[in-house]
């Protein structure tokens, strides 16, 4: 009987801690306009069917006037002319073709309007960056097939346009990003810096960004390198890579963020589950009967599944910088997530993670404003989690 009424207990605080979290949400929820950047067109910063880039944006307000956040949305990459192609057929929303994106998009976590759920940055000028190009914003050759290779050139004009928005002028910019659009941020976090050099505070947060090489984990070449090395040549990207990392090894494998992050100046902080659900489904596991089940839901994995994962956390954290510089900021959860900032139940819901008693949100505004640094890994658990059901760490 008293275990019943546990239970009992245990539903009725998930279904009270849901319906707080959806009012938040109704509250906090922002459809946000999509601007398309027709001009960019004539100087070849287009989609990868030529479409116009594109982004939305929510203008600022109160004391938050002043302040820029520019989200880089992620979506993966292509690495050959018919994988490209295949992603600009693909139905909405695509990553090839912005036309496809839908007129309006709700602005949600790191983005969301609610005063509670993102009390950092609920009034600041918020910008949704579409992601279109399959290079992380990053490539840029001239040669036009049946696709173009500009995601360089889109980065840019879009910038430029936000720049004369106001941007130039912001007392407090954040670059940030999730997965493709995270590995983005690592890339262009110190150029974007330098466009507004007068800003009081400058920081970039990479969500999902820790793309693993893990050169002794299963699949190494086939996986990982090899792809990687691919989607550098075939968009151009190595003209942008850093020197620093390019003078010692090949251009491909310096789109691993283990070889970028040692470089960058400019404060970041990284954002990732130890268990991300999308590398371990898609750059890692082998393809067994099994495994799709696996990856889709932790309860239907077998110990030597589980074995896998663990080896992948053990890798992924061998790729944070050592150095305990105390301008990054680390929040490194077991949840079998991907992306998480972008949502509230894993920003800031009574469903998010915790490190040391505090949420994503709390940490990332307590780092960016300078109250506290940051930098925690969840070493309480070598087992992925379900973070929907479980959330005390």
């Amino acid at each position: 009987m008293e275990n019943i009424q546990a239970m009992a207990d245990h539903w009725l605080k998930f279904l009270i801690c849901s319906f707080v979290l959806l009012i938040a949400q109704v509250q906090g929820s922002e459809e946000v306009p999509i601007t398309f950047l027709e001009t960019a067109v004539e100087n070849g910063a287009v989609c990868l069917d030529g479409s116009p880039p594109a982004y939305h944006y929510a203008k600022g307000f109160g004391d938050g006037a002043s302040n820029w956040m520019v989200y880089l949305e992620g979506g993966g990459w292509c690495k050959s002319e018919d994988n490209c192609y295949s992603k600009v057929k693909i139905p909405a929303p695509g990553i090839g073709n912005s036309y496809k994106k839908g007129n309006t998009t709700t602005f949600n976590g790191i983005l969301g309007q609610s005063q509670t759920m993102n009390p950092n940055f609920y009034n600041w000028n918020r910008v949704f960056v579409r992601y279109c190009d399959g290079s992380s914003f990053s490539g840029d050759v001239e040669e036009i097939i049946q696709i173009h290779r500009r995601g360089a050139r889109v980065f840019n004009a879009i910038m430029e346009d936000l720049l004369a928005k106001g941007m130039r002028n912001a007392n407090n910019a954040i670059l940030a990003g999730n997965s493709a659009g995270g590995l983005a941020t690592i890339l262009h976090c110190d150029g974007f810096r330098a466009l507004i050099p007068n800003a009081a505070r400058f920081k970039c947060i990479a969500d999902a960004a820790l793309f693993v090489r893990g050169k002794d984990l299963p699949g190494a070449e086939d996986k990982r390198e090899r792809p990687f090395a691919t989607i550098v040549a075939f968009h151009g990207i190595d003209k942008f890579l850093p020197k620093s990392c390019t003078s010692k090894m090949d251009p491909g494998l310096c789109l691993f963020p283990e070889n970028l992050l040692g470089d960058i100046e400019t404060p970041i902080f990284l954002v990732n589950s130890a268990f991300d659900s999308l590398q371990i489904a898609s750059n890692l596991v082998p393809v067994e009967p099994g495994w799709n089940n696996c990856t889709k839901d932790i309860k239907f994995c077998t110990s030597t599944q589980i074995q896998t994962t663990k080896e992948f956390r053990a890798a992924l954290l061998k790729t944070l910088p050592e150095d305990n510089n105390s301008s990054r900021g680390i929040f490194i959860d077991s949840c079998f997530y991907h992306d998480q900032i972008n949502y509230y139940p894993r920003w800031s819901g009574p469903t998010s993670p915790k490190l040391n008693n505090k949420t994503m949100s709390e940490a990332v505004g307590d780092w960016y404003f300078d109250r506290s640094s940051f930098q925690e890994i969840d070493m309480k658990n070598d087992f992925p989690r379900n973070c929907t059901q479980d959330h005390d760490i």
